[in-house]
């Protein structure tokens, strides 16, 4: 077997007994309501995280112009998202903004 499968075999091993460890856990353990409370923001941080730097970075440089298209695409989305309450047309619309704004703007 060549070196890279070991490798996958051992990650994928690591992953899942990193994930089966937290679900073991919290079937004996209750974490402290204040725990709880905070765990409901984690998802928003991460997606902001990975996000908001995406959209806003252009050739590694902030840009908030109106040449930035993923700038324009993602306020679009955002609206579309606040509106329609949908993931599918808030996906749908961003990216028919990004790519109509693409084209257009270079």
């Amino acid at each position: 077997m060549s070196d890279i499968w070991i490798v996958m075999i051992v990650v994928g091993l690591l992953t899942y007994l990193t994930r089966l460890s937290f679900i073991l856990l919290l079937q004996h353990w209750q974490p402290p309501q204040v725990v709880q409370s905070a765990l409901r923001y984690v998802p928003v941080a991460v997606l902001t995280a990975i996000i908001v730097p995406e959209i806003l970075a252009s050739n590694g440089a902030l840009d908030f112009s109106l040449g930035n298209p993923r700038l324009i695409a993602g306020v679009i989305a955002a609206l579309v998202a606040w509106r329609s309450k949908s993931a599918l047309w808030t996906i749908a619309a961003g990216m028919a903004a990004f790519l109509v704004l693409n084209a257009s703007l270079g």
